[in-house]
């Protein structure tokens, strides 16, 4: 078996494949500073609690853009899954060539993420990754890395919002019944919801305009993106583990 680690600014998400069949995801915190130790019995215990055991991985794929935490969580799976893992890079195999000016300023997590939109659905392709921050990445027909636009995510958005005006709450994030909101929340939450469908509509629609692929699939990942999806005909797809796929697919053509 596989097990694939997206380690993302807020959470890492763990996903475990047989074969090509995702039989498993687990999420931990990524903000806590950990031992190889607390890494490996954290890993170790969620598998367990699915009935998976470390040892039925055969190998171990991980993409991350927190490089402060990846020495403790290399040793971690090393000590305790057994399996030195491979880590998504400069010089791994993607089968994605990447034509903007900086190729090295694109992260692993969305070399990822276009590495299964493509492989997946086909170019030309533009996905969008509602995650810490919200991700649009265009790939043309023949597997070019073409362009990226990085805007705040909702949940960062959110939290800047209450966490910077003293007398708004917390809330949860989810679409009111009407845009047209009476009292506070609500306020709140048209405005994070509807706004990120109006960004998405309008970047999408430049995107489309600007690089004359009228008919691009656009796919949708990230927790949050379920809700845009729902909400718009800018989104095609809405696929939440597509970033666990991505790292499937790099895995099986470095395997050799």
């Amino acid at each position: 078996m596989l097990l694939t680690i997206d380690v993302g600014n807020t959470n890492i998400t763990l996903g475990v494949f047989n074969k090509d069949k995702l039989v498993g995801t687990f999420r931990m915190t990524t903000k806590q500073p950990r031992t190889s130790d607390e890494y490996g019995f954290a890993i170790c215990g969620i598998l367990e609690h699915r009935d998976i055991q470390a040892c039925d991985m055969d190998a171990v794929i991980i993409a991350s853009v927190v490089p402060d935490i990846m020495h403790s969580l290399i040793n971690g799976i090393i000590k305790y899954v057994k399996v030195n893992p491979l880590v998504v890079s400069s010089g791994i195999k993607t089968g994605i060539r990447i034509v903007t000016e900086n190729p090295k300023e694109i992260g692993p997590d969305r070399i990822v993420d276009a590495v299964a939109g493509y492989e997946l659905y086909g170019g030309p392709v533009i996905v969008v990754d509602f995650g810490t921050a919200t991700t649009y990445d265009l790939i043309g027909p023949n597997g070019t890395f073409e362009a990226g636009i990085t805007a705040p995510g909702i949940e960062t958005a959110a939290r800047s919002l209450w966490g910077g005006a003293a007398m708004l709450p917390a809330i949860q994030i989810k679409k009111p019944k009407f845009i047209l909101a009476k009292e506070t929340v609500s306020s709140m939450q048209a405005g994070l919801v509807y706004g990120a469908i109006g960004q998405t509509e309008y970047i999408v629609g430049k995107m489309k305009e600007e690089s004359g692929y009228k008919n691009a699939t656009v796919v949708a990942t990230g927790g949050l993106g379920k809700i845009i999806a729902q909400e718009t005909n800018s989104i095609d797809i809405y696929r939440p583990d597509l970033t666990l796929d991505g790292l499937r697919l790099i895995y099986h053509k470095n395997k050799k």
